[in-house]
């Protein structure tokens, strides 16, 4: 699990990177809020969008070696993204990078579940905090970087991720020991459940409208506000950290009262939180910030684990979907909500990231929300 754990940090470091990037981005190309959004897009639809092919791939064939792929390819992508003289080649080189992010992620999550045992939550928080941490760290190590060396030293960006693409390579043995025969795998777990994992899935888009905006605008609203970019980017930082932090927590209490209570709880306080955020600023905004973070990215592992038990014959499907192809919807609204802040403002764009949350499909059927065990 902490070989899995790290390959997801490397993975999302360099997705993480990517916001961080923007504000410098924007200076040097003066982009449109628009065209920062389409950046951001185009790291969302390669990274997102194709997932579940990967996943249906992971399924039917099986490829570990993606783990280590999909590492370096999103490492030295976003690398090169960061030093690019032209802004379609940053849009190409942050595809590419995506990519890499979309082959890691099901097979990933597939064999979390392996090495999970019957606390499935609780492992997918173990993997999936990697992947917060990744996340945090790309802001918090690209800024610096930047600031002290220009673009072109977001190269440097590659170096932790093919460290791990490396590490992954070597521990490739030892993991193929957690995968189960394939006809021992069939016949521990139970039915597919499609119209349960459709209601999560439109659960999990509307939670990555909110996520997706808030990572994109969030830096650019404080640039907007007078502040540096930096100061953006901490704040940044600071929410993905704080999400970090209700990873750890959200999985063992899934595991106690369910998965379906802790998600609704986390996204009914996610959209007031954003909203004191936008409207108050300053030190209680910051506050409020963090507590979104806890609130959004602490259920991904909880989600992550609800669409695996609703998809049992498929997990590597099932991940590429919840992962992917609902998370890579909200990146696309993204761009709507860059129209909407050169339209308007950029304070209406994050008040509909704050509104998103509320927009929950109703359950008529509770046996759908209740999980069952997918891998013995």
């Amino acid at each position: 699990m902490s070989a899995l754990a790290a390959g997801h940090l490397g993975t999302d470091f360099a997705n993480g990177a990517l916001p961080a990037l923007l504000p410098f981005l924007k200076d040097r190309f003066s982009l449109s809020y628009t065209l920062a959004a389409v950046a951001m897009l185009a790291s969302t639809a390669s990274s997102s969008l194709v997932q579940p092919l990967f996943g249906l791939w992971s399924d039917r064939r099986g490829a570990l070696w993606l783990l280590p792929a999909g590492v370096a390819v999103a490492g030295v992508g976003i690398g090169f993204a960061a030093a690019m003289p032209s802004y379609w080649l940053v849009v190409l080189l942050v595809a590419v990078s995506g990519l890499g992010v979309a082959a890691f992620h099901p097979e990933g999550s597939k064999f979390a579940a392996y090495t999970s045992g019957e606390k499935r939550a609780s492992g997918m928080s173990a993997f999936s905090i990697g992947g917060n941490v990744g996340y945090a760290f790309g802001p918090i190590i690209a800024t610096p970087l930047v600031v002290a060396l220009g673009l072109g030293g977001g190269l440097l960006l590659a170096l932790p991720c093919l460290a791990i693409a490396g590490m992954l390579v070597a521990v490739t043995p030892l993991l193929r020991t957690f995968e189960p025969e394939r006809a021992s795998r069939r016949a521990g777990t139970g039915e597919d459940r499609p119209g349960a994992l459709v209601l999560l899935l439109a659960v999990i888009g509307f939670r990555s409208l909110a996520w997706f905006g808030l990572i994109t605008f969030v830096p650019l609203w404080e640039v907007s506000l007078g502040h540096s970019n930096a100061h953006g980017n901490h704040l940044l930082s600071l929410m993905l950290l704080a999400g970090g932090l209700g990873t750890i927590a959200a999985g063992p209490i899934a595991d106690r009262v369910g998965r379906r209570p802790v998600l609704i709880v986390s996204l009914a306080l996610a959209a007031p939180l954003t909203l004191v955020f936008v409207t108050m600023g300053g030190v209680v905004g910051a506050v409020a910030l963090a507590g979104v973070g806890i609130c959004v990215i602490g259920t991904f592992g909880v989600t992550m684990v609800m669409s695996q038990e609703y998809l049992p014959r498929h997990i590597g499907t099932a991940s590429g979907l919840s992962i992917g192809l609902s998370i890579g919807l909200g990146g696309i609204a993204a761009v709507a909500l860059g129209a909407l802040a050169d339209t308007v403002d950029l304070r209406a764009a994050l008040l509909v990231c704050a509104a998103a949350p509320l927009f929950l499909p109703p359950s008529r059927e509770r046996r759908k929300l209740e999980p069952e065990v997918a891998v013995p």
